[in-house]
């Protein structure tokens, strides 16, 4: 085996789905030049899936952008997690809105990512839901607490 086939094993393989994005993809370049391994990028979930039903090696971790006000990415996603349960999830967005973010968390997602997240964010994501932990930006964790706090009680 050549040495341009070693990958490096610390960091995971990755996957992009989000609508044309100049941050998302200032993001992915940055992630690249860091040793991740970007597997694909999609503009949308019907994409996302006809290429994830094709591939030997899946990714560890899915970032999506997209508009999470649409009822139609919301089943998307919920499809992508029972379908690839193994996948971790890491939304990116700029809403920040109770409605959204529940259900998000409802779906399972990993992680959220604001807007305005830097790449040493999106890395301390992606370590914390590679460790079984979630990672959300300071300005959705009220609602994440309040959700987790409700889960608990049931």
């Amino acid at each position: 085996m050549s040495m341009d086939t070693v990958k490096n094993p610390r960091f995971p393989d990755i996957a992009f789905i989000n609508d044309p994005s100049p941050i998302l993809d200032k993001i992915s370049d940055d992630l690249v030049a860091s040793g991740f391994e970007v597997l694909f990028y999609s503009k949308n979930f019907k994409e996302a899936f006809s290429q994830l039903s094709v591939m030997d090696r899946l990714p560890k971790i899915c970032i999506i952008g997209l508009n999470f006000n649409s009822e139609r990415v919301l089943t998307d996603l919920q499809e992508l997690k029972s379908q690839y349960p193994d996948i971790r999830l890491i939304a990116h967005s700029d809403i920040d809105a109770k409605r959204t973010v529940t259900s998000l968390l409802a779906i399972g997602i990993d992680g959220y990512l604001l807007i305005g997240s830097d790449v040493k964010d999106f890395k301390k994501a992606i370590s914390g839901v590679l460790n079984n932990k979630k990672y959300f930006s300071a300005g959705v964790s009220e609602i994440v607490r309040g959700f987790f706090g409700k889960q608990s009680r049931l």
